[in-house]
């Protein structure tokens, strides 16, 4: 089975919900891939799917810059849903009036529903919903229906009447639209005939055959770090070739506190498959000597692993594959997306940061998952809780953690007070609670008194977000007594840090990691 046929199509007008779109469909077992507008409909074709879904945007389908797209999308009879935007482009394609000098609306809005057979069947008659526009449509074209107003009035949902186009002047895929569920499973099960068959087990099962099919005797050589993503692509690859994966832990250096001991252990345990660790921390830390500029950091290690993994396959005969944990978010992040049309964020070292004369052709069979769907495929595979709940841990590791130069002395001031937030965390039954924690090492001295003396010393940051796949992501609200222990902790056991602080920025309009 090849799940991106019958699934589902985004295309990405530039919504900042985009992505929680795909999440939503994906939450009712519905693959959902996000393609970039200028994509042709011969490429969307090719995916066989069941739906299409215009997101929102920033742009006004009156204007002369508005975000080109093939036209043929909307004359093929695949059902389609427009949201926001795309309730706009709908309508204007099809000769219906969207008007540019509205007020708009914004934030949260009542509706009534007219027709609640389709889209809203289930769904109350009146209904709280989560507005974001300036546009408006004044007039629908011939052959259209109104399906809901807002309080103020505005058209805030129509369908054509042979029910193959559906649209929303709101957004369903928000938490804050109270029954946007139902409104997207209505679409998705009723209007579009989707099946609900996007599930660990099918994935597992179809991405064995792809790996044996793709790789044939050849050996596969896959990276792992400890985190759950290397972890559950080493167990997905062991699974579908046994004895021809070799799996290597490389020590960039850059790891926690005796976390390259602990994970080999951990790993072999938690797997049951010998790891190979390499320390190669003198290479990498050499190539990173008065390097501060966090893209420069990200592509320097990116391409120092595959330097690494190179030189180790010499030593083996037939590894021509690498195996890494590249994922959904990975991609997009990196602007690698679809033609290579997403906006760059930052580069991923197992993406944005490979050298261009690699020698391995890559295996990245979670290339289009979320993270928390990693973690559900993981638990399916059998790995320990322990295993699959971790934290994330960056590729780059301490790298984009450390801001500025990096060396030994400040790798180890950050590893000590790293190590004691997540003991803290782990004592205080909070670690569970946390997407990912972590500590930042700052270029800055802060004034202090420590003893009667002066002290002039390093700041440490802590970070803490809850989310659940790493797409946004909200500050951890910890409690007071957690973080004066911390606190305490870290300046009276770390030498070299006289200040800690607490960053409480979300993602937008932060990102989680600093660099």
């Amino acid at each position: 089975m090849d799940f991106k046929k019958g699934g589902v199509v985004i295309i990405d007008f530039g919504s900042q919900y985009t992505k929680l779109i795909a999440r939503r469909v994906r939450e009712k077992h519905v693959y959902s891939e996000i393609f970039s507008p200028d994509t042709k409909i011969e490429n969307i074709l090719k995916n066989n799917p069941k739906a299409i879904i215009l997101s929102g945007g920033p742009s006004s389908v009156n204007d002369r810059t508005a975000p080109n797209f093939d036209k043929k999308i909307l004359q093929s009879k695949i059902p389609v849903l427009g949201i926001c935007y795309g309730l706009q482009l709908l309508i204007k394609y099809d000769g219906g009036n969207v008007n540019t000098d509205g007020n708009g609306e914004y934030g949260f809005a009542n509706i009534t529903i007219k027709n609640s057979q389709t889209l809203f069947k289930g769904v109350k008659l009146k209904s709280k919903v989560w507005m974001s526009h300036g546009d408006q449509v004044n007039e629908v074209p011939n052959g259209w229906d109104i399906l809901a107003f807002s309080s103020n009035k505005i058209i805030a949902a129509v369908s054509n009447q042979d029910q193959t186009k559906f649209a929303t002047q709101f957004h369903p895929e928000v938490a804050h639209t109270k029954e946007g569920s139902v409104m997207i499973s209505n679409f998705l099960f009723n209007i579009a005939k989707c099946k609900p068959d996007w599930t660990p087990t099918n994935f597992i099962e179809q991405k064995i055959k792809s790996i044996q099919k793709y790789v044939k005797n050849c050996k596969v050589l896959v990276g792992v770090s400890g985190g759950v993503d290397s972890s559950v692509v080493a167990a997905l690859v062991n699974k579908a070739i046994g004895e021809n994966m070799h799996a290597v832990l490389i020590d960039h250096g850059l790891m926690r506190k005796n976390e390259a001991k602990d994970c080999k252990n951990f790993l072999k345990n938690g797997l049951g498959i010998e790891i190979n660790l390499y320390d190669e921390s003198k290479i990498f830390l050499e190539k990173l000597k008065g390097v501060v500029n966090p893209e420069e950091k990200r592509k320097i290690i990116g391409n120092q692993f595959i330097y690494s993994f190179n030189r180790i396959a010499k030593n083996k005969k037939n590894i021509k594959y690498l195996g890494q944990g590249t994922l959904y978010p990975d991609v997009i992040e990196s602007g690698m997306a679809n033609n290579n049309t997403s906006h760059l964020i930052k580069s991923h070292h197992n993406v944005g940061g490979l050298p261009d004369n690699m020698e391995f052709e890559l295996v990245e069979p979670l290339r289009e998952l979320f993270k928390d769907e990693v973690r559900s495929v993981g638990r399916e595979l059998g790995l320990s809780k322990k295993l699959t709940d971790r934290h994330p841990f960056p590729g780059p590791g301490l790298g984009v953690r450390i801001i500025g130069e990096i060396n030994r002395k400040r790798i180890k001031i950050l590893q000590e007070a790293d190590k004691i937030f997540l003991e803290i965390l782990e004592e205080d039954n909070l670690y569970n609670d946390i997407w990912q924690a972590f500590a930042v090492l700052i270029p800055v001295k802060t004034v202090g008194v420590m003893g009667d003396q002066r002290t002039y010393e390093n700041l440490i940051a802590l970070r803490a977000v809850t989310s659940t796949d790493g797409m946004t992501a909200d500050w951890f609200r910890m409690p007071n007594d957690t973080l004066l222990k911390i606190s305490n902790r870290i300046v009276n056991n770390v030498k070299g840090v006289n200040r800690v602080v607490y960053d409480i920025t979300s993602k937008p309009p932060g990102t989680i990691e600093w660099e």
